[in-house]
């Protein structure tokens, strides 16, 4: 069971350091982290002039896709088109997985019954992770600049956890302490043994 927020807050507070701040994730050393601090304030970053688009993993070869070469053990649930995959270790949200296509498919490749299952996949997703005790809410995003393999995300964020709100639970995913491995992998389980009375089957 997803721990409360007061539980996370608890751990939180063990882990901080002085003033109650967690460390500063990696993404603010990426090159499209879009802010930057100058004299003493945070402004955007000057954006560069355009240029050629770089071409995303998998999208020259399919021997070059991370998810058609993932470790097949990360996988969670799956059907005869479709695989629901988790990160290879927790991290600070209580639920964070993808739904992917087996074949190596983007969005604008899905035909129209795929798109269906597609659909009826997002939906009982959803509802499953949001019906997990002290979950708040399910964000469902899908950003593809960096890999050209179909890959959504749904992010769960706590009730309750003031703060963690909005599109910035994808940024609180990488700041927050990681939710234990034991709590993590038994929701994992449930997750996916609530998919497979759908559709497909389980994996863990």
């Amino acid at each position: 069971m997803p721990e409360s927020a007061a539980e996370i807050h608890a751990r939180i507070a063990s882990v901080a350091g002085e003033g109650g701040r967690l460390p500063t994730p990696p993404l603010a050393g990426w090159d499209i982290f879009p802010w930057e601090v100058v004299d003493g304030a945070l402004v955007p970053k000057v954006l560069p002039p355009p240029g050629a688009e770089a071409a995303r993993a998998g999208e020259v070869a399919e021997s070059d896709c991370p998810t058609c070469t993932r470790d097949r053990g990360a996988d969670i649930w799956e059907n005869d088109r479709w695989v629901v995959t988790r990160p290879a270790a927790p991290s600070g949200l209580p639920v964070v997985l993808f739904l992917q296509t087996k074949e190596h498919l983007d969005f604008t490749d899905l035909d129209d019954e795929m798109a269906a299952e597609y659909g009826r996949l997002s939906i009982w997703l959803t509802r499953i992770i949001a019906h997990l005790p002290e979950i708040g809410r399910v964000h469902v995003s899908r950003w593809g600049d960096g890999s050209a393999h179909l890959h959504v995300w749904f992010m769960a964020r706590t009730r309750g956890l003031s703060g963690v709100l909005g599109s910035f639970a994808a940024e609180w995913k990488d700041i927050l302490p990681p939710v234990p491995e034991d709590v993590w992998r038994a929701d994992l389980a449930t997750i996916a043994q609530k998919l497979a009375n759908h559709d497909g089957k389980a994996m863990v």
